[in-house]
């Protein structure tokens, strides 16, 4: 009786270990990979029906961002789509006409959100990372167009290619101080009068006249026009 005991024992194990190995080498249905929030974006596959202004394409290599694109019909034939780039790492712009249907990929990039602290002598910007709390280095060529339009504390979207910030995009809409402007005349009613008005940051935009020194307004940076007061 023992030794059938015994035996029955041995059985169990047995099952017990090939059921086991069985379930360690098996798919498990229920797992789900684990995913990372990430603000990068893929290289896609487009086409010329695809291009947008804003839009960032690699080309040999390098990141281009579109700056206006046209498409010119013809009685006969594909339409032509001639397009104006920007490299985004030279600064540089080239202008090139497609056949209608020509393929693209876009450039794979990674945006981060930053906000500015300072410049230093040799006209590199520097911002803290929002998320690390990083210290991260901005080229000047990089930011050549934004000069005097970065705000003290403003907060930035910083797009990279390959490891390296190719571009900095402000805010839509930021509220500026006006640092320095003539002061109102007294009795000055002039429909639509306007002033030049120095900004914190050392632009400058033109402003209503009734404006003072050390008002905020709101500046569309697209635009680069006064909004409204603050």
């Amino acid at each position: 009786q023992e030794i059938i005991i015994y035996t029955m024992m041995l059985r169990s194990i047995a099952a017990f270990l090939a059921l086991s190995s069985a379930t360690a080498f098996a798919p498990n249905a229920a797992f789900t990979p684990r995913t990372t929030t990430s603000s990068a974006l893929n290289m896609v596959a487009i086409d010329t029906s695809d291009i947008k202004n804003g839009l960032t394409v690699e080309l040999d290599g390098e990141p281009y961002k579109v700056l206006n694109f046209s498409i010119m019909k013809q009685a006969r034939g594909a339409a032509k789509t001639t397009i104006k780039f920007k490299n985004l790492m030279r600064g540089n712009t080239i202008e090139n006409t497609y056949r209608s249907g020509e393929k693209f990929e876009t450039a794979m990039i990674e945006k981060q959100t930053a906000v500015y602290t300072y410049t230093d002598e040799n006209n590199n910007y520097y911002f803290m990372d929002s998320q690390t709390f990083e210290e991260v280095a901005v080229n000047a060529k990089v930011m050549e167009d934004l000069e005097g339009w970065v705000d003290e504390g403003m907060e930035v979207t910083l797009v990279n290619f390959k490891d390296q910030v190719i571009e900095c995009v402000l805010p839509n809409n930021h509220v500026y101080t006006i640092a320095e402007t003539e002061p109102n005349v007294k009795g000055n009613t002039a429909q639509g009068y306007t002033k030049p008005a120095t900004l914190s940051s050392g632009a400058v935009v033109n402003v209503p006249g009734y404006l003072e020194s050390g008002e905020a307004i709101n500046v569309d940076t697209g635009k680069k026009e006064f909004t409204g007061r603050a």
